[in-house]
This record gives structure tokens, sequence and C-alpha cells, in this order.
């Protein structure tokens, strides 16, 4: 059914009254209802993804942390003292859930988190009753409205109420506010708005639980949410601006940078696991590096590393920084022009000079990056296996291992989308299994519909017991690609 609740009058009784409230100082008003289909415990395990992900319904949050959490299959407790708040009752309801979160905005420099509990009651009517009543209720932890961030309704509590009759399977959902003043509720405003917006959400969480949706993509599957969100905002508060104001390609500056900041955020904290302390960091390589962007950020957070590209960008000439290189007094530059042939290509190489030429072949443990690196996504797991070297692909535009644009077959595994990005996903997947590493995905937290990190960090079958030449024969060979790669080289400069 299509969302047009209903707009309760301004003098509507409160559909949720709280006990030991004197003089209505604790009055529920109740500011819209809405048919539903989906039961109580539906409701109750929407409710408790949204208090753990509010970024759902505000573009501003990045997440909540979970400071207490008591209830359910744990005895209720009182919240320990740096995070505790009077907990209400409200007639005809029980407490069974208490969750204290505190919401972390995107910008910590502009808005303050807050903390806020999260109750969830159930009815404690007589067992005969066939109706079912369930409230969430959330209490910021503020004493005025001054306090109130503007990523939270200016309220003292919102309460959601979801009631059930069994017998008719058919239910309503509602949504009440605890205002600091009576009169805001006279007229239309933002929080009124948002209320509306509220209760949408839920209501389209439940209605495709009831239609069998099930969600596909799952994120901070590798690594914990809070320290790659927490490590971007450090990035974006030191590198946004600077890189934004001095932006040298004619493609969008804000998209690029904190799409490069994110995923720069993710391999810090993925090193981090990788290489502790006692494991010196073997150095990276960006291969189709682009306009250079990953490497500098890299290189400024002190990992070693470099990166090439068939084609130089203007943004090389800010971004490129020298090399020590291990051992010598030697330099070289952190980005370079230089087309990869690797070994497995033998024809159509005549047109190539030496200096122009990188086989592939890497220091053993240099880990891999490519990233939208098109042509060379393929590649990737193939290099990484040659010179034993752990990677991160994350692909883009459809490429074989000639260098054609092609479309890569639907994945084996009916449950995933057919889509061409779907299919390049679990095509590259495969060649990356085929070589024997153990792929793990991750949704990456950027600002590009193509966010699939495959990771290559642990290997199933040694690198030598691996048929490369199989491989690649087997994913259509090697067949036209020097010709395709001169034609990179040839095209007019431009970013991935």
């Amino acid at each position: 059914m299509a969302f047009d609740a209903e707009e309760l009058a301004v003098d509507s009784p409160p559909i949720v009254v709280q006990e030991g409230s004197k003089d209505g100082a604790a009055a529920w008003r109740p500011l819209f209802r809405h048919e539903c289909s989906f039961d109580a415990a539906i409701f109750v395990d929407i409710m408790i993804n949204l208090i753990k992900n509010p970024n759902i319904n505000s573009s501003w949050l990045f997440r909540a942390d979970i400071l207490h959490d008591q209830g359910g299959t744990q005895p209720l407790t009182v919240p320990p003292a740096e995070v505790s708040a009077s907990i209400p009752e409200f007639s005809g309801f029980q407490l069974q859930r208490c969750m204290i979160r505190k919401l972390i905005p995107r910008n910590t420099l502009r808005d303050a988190p807050l903390d806020q509990t999260c109750l969830i009651y159930d009815n404690s009517l007589p067992g005969d009753d066939p109706a079912r009543r369930t409230l969430v209720v959330y209490l910021p932890h503020v004493a005025s409205e001054a306090e109130v961030p503007f990523y939270h309704p200016k309220v003292r509590g919102i309460a959601f109420l979801h009631e059930w009759t069994c017998a008719k399977s058919s239910g309503s959902i509602s949504i009440s506010y605890l205002y600091f003043h009576e009169s805001d509720r006279t007229a239309e405003t933002k929080v009124t708005r948002t209320a509306f917006h509220l209760l949408a959400v839920i209501h389209k969480h439940g209605q495709g639980r009831v239609n069998g949706y099930k969600k596909r993509v799952h994120h901070d599957v590798v690594l914990p949410q809070a320290r790659v969100q927490d490590r971007y905002t450090s990035l974006k508060q030191k590198y946004a601006r600077g890189l934004i104001e001095k932006w040298a390609e004619s493609t969008d500056p804000v998209k690029h940078v904190f799409e490069d900041l994110g995923i720069a955020a993710f391999l810090l904290e993925l090193w981090a696991d990788m290489y502790p302390q006692q494991n010196p960091f073997p150095g990276f390589v960006d291969i189709g590096c682009g306009n250079g962007l990953l490497v500098y950020i890299l290189n400024q957070e002190g990992f070693r590393g470099w990166g090439f590209d068939a084609r130089s960008r203007k943004s090389w000439a800010a971004y490129n920084t020298e090399l020590q290189l291990p051992g010598t007094a030697q330099k070289e530059d952190s980005l370079r022009q230089l087309v990869l042939l690797p070994s497995s290509v033998t024809s159509g190489t005549d047109g190539f000079t030496a200096g122009q030429i990188h086989d592939g072949c890497f220091p053993s443990g240099t880990f891999i990056i490519s990233n939208h690196a098109d042509e060379l996504t393929p590649w990737t797991p193939i290099l990484a296996t040659a010179s034993d070297c752990p990677f991160i692909m994350i692909p883009c535009c459809s490429h074989n291992l000639t260098g054609e644009r092609f479309r890569a077959p639907p994945p084996k595994d009916k449950t995933k989308s057919e889509s061409a990005y779907s299919s390049l996903v679990a095509w590259a997947s495969q060649i990356a299994t085929d070589c024997g590493w153990e792929v793990e995905q991750e949704m990456l937290r950027i600002p590009s519909t193509r966010n699939t990190a495959l990771l290559g960090r642990r290997r199933l079958t040694k690198s030598s017991a691996v048929d490369i030449e199989t491989i690649v024969v087997r994913y259509g060979g090697t067949a036209g690609y020097a010709e395709n790669v001169a034609k990179l080289v040839n095209r007019a400069s431009g970013d991935h």
C-alpha cells in the first residue's frame, strides 16, 4: 500500500500516556498514523536496525555507537552512570529493552554527537487480549531545546507505536512527539515533516519484509564501521578542503576527493590489521592509478608506494613525490607513465620501448591496488598470483583480458543480480578464486555506485601450484591486448 499517513488533529488525545507526569508536563502529542500489514516481530526488528543505523534516516549521520544494551534475552539493568537517563513508564506497557546510543555526525567539527536512550516496550494486558501493542521511544540526552543538534528534531522525545490485531492480521503504526513547548504543535514545521518521514521509513521497511525483501548488500564485513569512518573523518578534515580547492582535472572534485579519501581510510585500517608494528609495511603499487590522488594520500600518511598509468594526468604535477628506493640512495617518482604488458602477452609489443613498459612483476608481498583500473581489473589477481602479492580490486568498467569492452557472464549464484556490474564483480571474483585466492568482499562507503571491493589477503592454494597460462587461456587469452593498450596511450588525457 502507498504511504499516505493520516495527520492527526492538534487536539487529538494522546495515543501513549506517560505515568507520573503532572499537569500534562509529559503529554505525548500524536502526529501521524498509517495502516500496516507487518506484525510486531517485524516492527521490533526494523526498529532495532534503525536504532543501530540512524544514517538510514539522516544523511547527516555516519552511524550510532551503542553504549548500553540490555533486555530481550538478557535481564534489564540500570545503565552506567556516564550514559544514564531517566526511564519513563507508560500506561499498559512493560519495558523490554533499553539501548543507549551515541549518534555520530558526518562532520564532527560542525555537529556534536548526541547521546540518546532508546526504549522498547510491550503491552502488559492480559494474555487473552487479541491486540498487541509495541512502543519504541527515543529520548535525547538534552536539558533544553538549544542543546538539540540540527540533525535531530527539536523535541524532548519521539514515540513510535505499533498496534496489531492478530485475528485480522492487520495493524497500524503511529508517531508521537514530546515537545518542549505545546505551541510547537500548532503549525506545519520542520519537525512535523520529519515525523512524517520517520514513519514513512518504518512503513517502507515493514512492507518490504512482508513482500519478501531480503537484504543483498552487507557492509562492514571485513572491518568495523566505526574504525573506517573515524579514519575517514580524520583524513577529510586533514586533506579535503585543500585538495578540492587545488583540483586540476575537469572532473567533479568533490566526488573524486571524497571517494579516494574513503578508499584510503579503508586501506589504512586494513593495513593496520595486516601489518602490525612487528611486520614492516612491504610497500604498495597502484596499477592504473589515474589522477594519482590515492597514491598521494597514502604517501602523505607515511606509506611507501607508487602508481602508474598508461597516460599521465595534469594532477601529477601536484601529487608526484620522490621515493627513496630501499637500500640505495636512488630516488624515483611516485607516479609514472608506464604501459602494463604482462609476460603472458607475447605479440604486438614491437611498438613499445623498454622505458614505456612494466611487466607486471612486483617484489613479493607488495600490496597491489586496482581501483577502477578498467582494462587491468581482470589482470589484478593474475599479477598478484605471479608475484605472490596481496591485492584489492574495485571493479568499474567491464573489460576482458585483451583489454576489449565486454559483458561478463551473469553470476552462477542465482540469488545475485544479473546486472552488468554484478556480473563483472562475480566474474573478476571467480578469476581470483581460480588463481587460488580466498576472496573477501566489502561494500565500501564511498560516493560511487562502483563500490565493491574484492580482497585477496590469504591464499587457499600456493602460488607455485597455479598454472597461470591455463587460467589466461580459460578467460579468453590475450590476443590484441598490446594493440588495445597502444590506443590508450594515444587517447587524449582524461580521468578514470
